[in-house]
């Protein structure tokens, strides 16, 4: 049983070649550049199933970049294919004050004068306050950070 029918893409000469540079494009633009390929095939006539399948992606997600181009027609070829802004609130923390508190973490509490053999949040969030790392902090804010680094920092305690 066929799907939706995909949104049809027409790609002018410009667009055309704006999408060529940026599938030969390298590194940093490899997402633009798989973007670019599916449309291109899109606008080859490939169904949304037929690019997914060839480029091992999910079929909405070809869909939703089909779907995008083809509604929006302001700024360049990178600009509309380019990741829209992700929902919720912005962060609080900057990657920075992040990495600062996981070494922070890392260093054993008596290097800080505190009086334990493990850090447990209301220590951590505490000593980043202190340090001047960050304004405020919460007990739970600290532990979570401790808790998502752990992987990476065998050092880092639980809590």
């Amino acid at each position: 049983m066929p799907g939706p029918a995909a949104v049809a893409v027409t790609l002018p000469d410009a667009d055309r070649n704006a999408l060529e540079k940026l599938r030969r494009a390298g590194h940093p633009s490899q997402v633009l550049a798989l973007r670019a390929r599916v449309l291109r095939a899109a606008a080859a006539g490939a169904t949304n199933a037929a690019s997914a399948r060839q480029r091992h992606d999910d079929v909405d997600r070809v869909s939703g970049w089909r779907t995008r181009w083809a509604t929006s027609s302001v700024g360049t070829a990178a600009e509309r294919l380019a990741a829209e802004p992700r929902r919720g609130a912005p962060a609080r923390m900057t990657p920075e004050e992040v990495c600062q508190i996981l070494a922070l973490a890392c260093a054993p509490p008596q290097d800080a004068d505190r009086p334990r053999s493990q850090w447990t949040g209301r220590a951590s969030a505490d000593e980043a306050i202190k340090r001047g790392i960050v304004t405020t902090s919460s007990p739970r804010q600290a532990a979570r950070l401790r808790k998502r680094g752990r992987a990476s920092h065998s050092a880092v305690a639980p809590g």
